[in-house]
């Protein structure tokens, strides 16, 4: 079964040069406490385990004049001799945090494929292209606020060759909720909210997007950090349900699945799977949180078994049990793999 993954890769750009050559020195990297040379290692080792023959990066080095994603990332991928090894970039972003694909090109083919009309300044209401910008009234006042995307989703068209079968993967790095900025209690909560509806909006033309391919009939995969979950914060009350609920299907529309946002759904309460560790500096230490998701059409759930695992230090027993795993895990991101070893053996379709 080929498998494919979601990696969020706290600051990969800044462990390379201009040239995408590996800053394999003993400089600081951009992780709190960690050399550059000891993140690079960490990162081979974990990408080495992970064995994915695609992978989401989120948070993929830079792309502008002078820094190429495509390759800084297959430097990486040579220098560690992984099979995923020929790199993808969609849409480029001036965050410094691209969404890229990782793939083996000996399973997969591999192209950026948008889907949607472009848009001027004014935008479009009905999903479009995610460079774009979409009309949407997040405080329900009668006029449309105009939502854009930070990190553009990419959309990729992958054909698996040994079948001819072909899929869809949605690349997704949401906004984040956080009150970044804010000077005291009122602007926290004025940010917050703000943030939220922005984040609600973007997940709203995300399903969109997916109501198209699933109209199409095209087997597809969102995968990605969606910065939010089920029951993460207390704004969720305001508004009645995450942008991941969002995502997945409601309202009676067609469902994807994902078993670890469906497991919090289903308990607001109690133990949680999770896919990133945080450290909260003013509090002195971590949190964990399920941000990463890999969500899936219904033929492909019912196609064979798909298989998910979050790549947890800690929870999963194979990482925890393997020391120089389990040290590279939290070495390389404050956020951990999430995987599928999914059934591709079908035909592609008329």
């Amino acid at each position: 079964m080929p498998r494919i993954a979601t990696y969020n890769v706290e600051w990969f750009n800044a462990l390379f040069d201009d040239d995408g050559s590996l800053l394999e020195d003993n400089e600081w990297s951009s992780r709190q406490d960690v050399k550059r040379r000891q993140q690079l290692a960490a990162l081979g080792i974990v990408f080495t385990a992970l064995d994915a023959d695609a992978v989401i990066v989120i948070e993929a080095p830079d792309d502008n004049r002078k820094r190429s994603t495509v390759r800084a990332l297959e430097s990486f991928a040579q220098t560690y001799g992984l099979r995923a090894r020929k790199a993808l970039l969609g849409f480029r972003n001036d965050t410094q945090q691209e969404i890229a694909l990782l793939y083996n090109p000996d399973v997969f083919a591999a192209v950026h494929d948008p889907l949607g009309e472009e848009t001027g300044k004014k935008g479009a209401r009905d999903a479009p292209r995610f460079d774009g910008v979409f009309r949407f009234d997040v405080d329900i006042d009668a006029s449309p606020e105009l939502i854009t995307f930070s990190k553009p989703p990419l959309e990729a068209a992958l054909t698996f060759l040994e079948t001819g079968a072909w899929l869809r993967l949605v690349g997704v790095h949401v906004k984040s909720k956080a009150p970044i900025g804010a000077r005291n209690p009122d602007e926290v909560m004025r940010l917050s909210i703000q943030n939220r509806q922005k984040q609600l909006a973007q997940c709203v033309w995300l399903r969109q997007r997916v109501d198209q391919y699933l109209a199409m009939g095209v087997p597809l995969i969102v995968l990605g950090d969606f910065n939010d979950g089920p029951g993460l914060d207390e704004y969720e009350k305001l508004f009645g349900r995450s942008g991941v609920e969002i995502v997945l299907g409601e309202d009676g529309r067609e469902e994807l699945f994902d078993p670890h946002a469906r497991m919090a759904l289903g308990r607001r309460v109690g133990a949680m799977p999770a896919t990133a560790r945080f450290y909260l500096h003013h509090e002195k230490r971590y949190i964990q949180a399920l941000v990463d998701y890999v969500m899936i059409s219904p033929d492909l759930r019912a196609n064979g078994s798909p298989r998910w695992r979050i790549w947890h230090p800690f929870d999963d027993p194979a990482c925890y049990n393997t020391p120089e795993l389990r040290e590279a895990l939290l070495t390389a991101s404050d956020h951990f793999p999430v995987s599928i070893d999914l059934d591709l053996a079908f035909p592609q379709p008329e």
